[in-house]
């Protein structure tokens, strides 16, 4: 999750990241790997763009409270959210530990309405902000082996549908981004062939999606002001394929 000031000086203009977009950034994570934190860090100064990191566990309320507090004195104020918390759910119906389908719930789901009960706040004050929640093409379609994660991203669009009916009257809007597979670490479990089959008869566009993708249609949402209450499927069209 980050916390997102614009500077109103690059208020129009379109970049891939909202790092490179004149903003003031607040990174929240339970736990900051300082290779990542160097790198945003050293690519920062050198754009003359503002981090702020902020250690805190998502699937807590009151870790989602204290982070917007932190982001908010950090930043001097609170234009947009991002939830792109996420962890493993392994299991399927009859072997899921009852700990991991809570545990999802938390990260995945509560975690959006705890974070968002605390920004919404700042937003109105200003009466302008943007909030993107990160779904997944398995909340579409199912994830067979890991049931709680293909329920909880599955709900996503749904909150984002009836959250955006309840702002619009703060100028406040609500989307949902839904990737399908993405080259990031999350998907280091996958074998070669693993990998092979899914670009050769999963993934019409016959590639996986790059983070940068993933941001520059997160990005767009946050520029467009005419759209809220969407979900947009980014995955190569690998939900309209049948099998």
């Amino acid at each position: 999750m980050f916390g997102y000031r614009r500077n109103q000086r690059h208020r129009r203009r379109r970049r891939s990241r909202f790092h490179f977009a004149g903003g003031y950034v607040a990174v929240v994570s339970r736990t900051l790997h300082q290779m990542s934190l160097d790198t945003l860090q050293r690519e920062g100064t050198a754009q003359a763009v503002r981090a702020t990191f902020i250690q805190a566990d998502v699937g807590k309320p009151e870790d989602c409270a204290r982070a917007v507090a932190e982001t908010h004195a950090a930043l001097g104020r609170l234009d947009v959210m991002v939830h792109a918390a996420g962890a493993p759910a392994p299991g399927g119906f009859f072997d899921m530990s009852l700990e991991c389908w809570s545990n999802a719930f938390d990260v995945h789901v509560h975690a959006v309405f705890w974070l968002a009960r605390a920004c919404v706040p700042h937003m109105v004050t200003h009466s302008e902000g943007a909030i993107i929640l990160i779904g997944s093409a398995a909340g579409m379609r199912g994830c067979l082996g890991a049931m709680a994660y293909g329920v909880v991203k599955g709900s996503l669009p749904q909150f984002t549908r009836v959250l955006a009916r309840e702002l619009p009257g703060y100028s406040i809007r609500v989307n949902c981004v839904s990737p399908g597979v993405i080259r990031t670490p999350f998907q280091d479990f996958l074998s070669p062939e693993q990998a092979a089959n899914n670009i050769r008869n999963r993934i019409p566009l016959r590639r996986e999606g790059r983070p940068e993708d993933v941001a520059d249609l997160i990005h767009a949402l946050v520029e467009n002001d005419f759209i809220t209450g969407e979900n947009v499927v980014i995955d190569g069209g690998m939900t309209l394929r049948i099998v």
